[in-house]
């Protein structure tokens, strides 16, 4: 009982950290209006980035992806390593499904590879790489993101020696892929925008 308590707090606090919806907020302060009413209506950077700023997008990706990494490094100041991977997960689950917006929020993208390299820095690293090339080569965000994603867990296991790592980086990537459900059909159908485009 007393264990299950201690993961459940970094849990909560990781989930209420998540669920702070920065690309909403800071469209709003600059005078975008409700990102929710733009391109795919979601909160995170790459729609953010439909606005046209830059700037804007950027902020919005590093907040996103401090949500955690804060989750992450705060619970291990105070808890183990187990207790930091369910406040990383939190983390990613308030940002899918924020409480403030009647559970409806990003894809996780951003937050997941903060998650990723506040826990383990070499996956995480790794993860970024992958993205990077796949945006190159593709220039398409989600496609990149959901190849980075869905390696995640193998180089869970052949970067790190932890076990569990590899089955709560397959969880958290099976969460992000299904977020991205209609990105993966407009992908297959050749209608997925490109970085930087305006989705009509």
């Amino acid at each position: 009982m007393q264990n299950a308590l201690l993961l459940l707090s970094p849990f909560i606090f990781g989930y209420l950290l998540g669920s702070i919806p920065f690309g909403l907020v800071l469209c709003k302060i600059f005078g975008y209006g409700d990102i929710r009413k733009i391109g795919s209506g979601n909160i995170g950077a790459t729609n953010v980035l439909r606005t046209g700023n830059k700037f804007l997008a950027f902020i919005t990706l590093l907040l996103d992806s401090g949500k955690g990494v804060i989750a992450v490094l705060i619970t291990l100041a105070f808890f183990d390593f187990n207790a930091a991977m369910f406040a990383g997960f939190g983390a990613l689950l308030g940002h899918l499904y924020p409480v403030w917006l009647k559970f409806k929020g990003g894809k996780g993208v951003a937050t997941t590879l903060g998650t990723l390299i506040a826990l383990t820095p070499l996956v995480g690293v790794a993860a970024c790489v992958a993205w990077l090339a796949m945006a190159f080569i593709f220039r398409i965000s989600s496609l990149s993101a959901l190849i980075a994603v869905g390696l995640s867990p193998l180089m869970a296991y052949f970067l790190q020696d932890n076990q569990n790592l590899p089955y709560v980086y397959a969880a958290i990537a099976a969460l992000v892929w299904f977020k991205h459900s209609e990105n993966i059909q407009r992908i297959i159908k050749g209608t997925e925008p490109k970085i930087g485009q305006k989705k009509k």
